[in-house]
């Protein structure tokens, strides 16, 4: 059941909002670039949720995250944590930064200038990201090229390590492919 109620603004009063009874608007609400700066109690009580509010004006530049090693890294988790999201920087490698540059576990947003300093110049001396990809992928490739057994694996695109591929394997292969006229 759709409402429709006049809003009670003076620069949009002869506009309508029409919501549901979820608190989705509908299309014929106008854009909320003309509610900022509005109070929310210009709207009825009963319809105040995230979308119909108005914004009550810009705040000021937050940073949400640290950049080391080319990525943006979360800063409400702890350093340790936060650093696995490096393509390349696992749990024991994390660690071994931590005890290599002598920094206790802290959350992110709490870092100085100094210490990220300090952190990013750690975490340069491994291979990640970009680097670490192109590594793995012209391993690949040479592998492809001498035609050896891992590398005719890759090309078919089954499992190299010895597994099975009679009954599972469907990571590797895909989803399955009905054959025909074969039975069991």
């Amino acid at each position: 059941m759709a409402v429709t109620m006049a809003t009670r603004v003076a620069p949009v009063a002869s506009r309508t909002v029409s919501m549901s009874s979820n608190g989705n608007t509908s299309a014929r609400m106008p854009s909320m670039k003309k509610f900022v700066g509005l109070k929310a109690a210009a709207f009825p009580a009963g319809r105040q949720g995230a979308k119909a509010t108005p914004v009550a004006g810009r705040t000021g530049l937050v940073v949400r995250a640290a950049r080391v090693g080319g990525v943006d890294i979360p800063n409400q988790k702890r350093i340790e944590t936060a650093l696995t999201y490096i393509f390349g920087i696992g749990p024991t490698t994390a660690k071994a930064i931590m005890s290599e540059t002598n920094m206790e576990n802290k959350r992110t947003r709490e870092l100085s200038e100094e210490e990220l300093t300090t952190l990013r110049m750690e975490v340069d001396k491994y291979q990640i990201e970009g680097d670490l990809r192109r590594f793995n992928l012209m391993s690949i490739k040479r592998l492809k090229d001498i035609q050896c057994y891992r590398g005719r694996r890759h090309i078919a695109g089954l499992p190299m390590h010895g597994q099975r591929t009679k009954n599972n394997a469907r990571t590797r292969k895909g989803k399955r492919v009905a054959i025909a006229g074969k039975k069991k």
